[in-house]
């Protein structure tokens, strides 16, 4: 009898290993924000892709933070055939962030939380060899976000007063890219 799950697991793993992508963001890298991910086939024109994307930087600016860390598991149905053509994807996924969000930008205000996002994502894989190919893309949808807000110029204290989470949602564009995608 435990026979039967060893076999399904060797049998995932050589189908894992067969149609698996590693992949690196080019466009990301350029600003020193990685995002890394892997893709495998789990279906005849169907994938699931996995990818970490963070901003170390303690800010752009000298004065506003952008740290973050984003986790996006996703499903993607290719038209053509897997890994080449176009596709499209649906995804949920999960961030951490002490940001200063687009809509306080010309203020002293940063915010400190964490959310969840659902969304989709459009692509086009290139395939360039047996091994390699570039997958451009770009996605967005409906973040939903739970933060404290603080002041930046080292005022004491938060500017909003919630007593739990101070919550925001709104729909944004939030993934793209070029993914060097290299086949295991």
């Amino acid at each position: 009898m435990k026979k039967i799950p060893a076999l399904i697991v060797l049998l995932f793993c050589m189908q894992l290993q067969s149609q698996t992508f590693v992949k690196f963001n080019g466009a990301t890298a350029l600003l020193l924000v990685p995002n890394i991910g892997i893709e495998t086939s789990i279906g005849e024109k169907t994938t699931f892709s996995a990818d970490v994307m963070a901003s170390f930087w303690e800010s752009f600016n000298g004065q506003n933070p952008m740290k973050f860390i984003t986790v996006t598991p996703e499903v993607r149905y290719h038209f053509k055939e897997k890994y080449n053509g176009f596709y499209a994807g649906a995804h949920i996924g999960a961030d951490k962030y002490e940001i200063q969000k687009w809509n306080y930008w010309d203020s002293n205000h940063y915010e400190d939380g964490f959310g969840y996002r659902i969304g989709a994502t459009v692509g086009y894989n290139l395939k360039l060899n047996d091994k390699f190919l570039l997958d451009f893309f770009v996605g967005g949808g409906w973040h939903q976000g739970f933060y404290h807000g603080y002041y930046n110029d080292g005022t004491p204290g938060r500017y909003e007063k919630t007593v739990n989470w101070n919550k925001s949602g709104e729909w944004l564009p939030y993934r793209g890219g070029v993914m060097i995608s290299y086949k295991l």
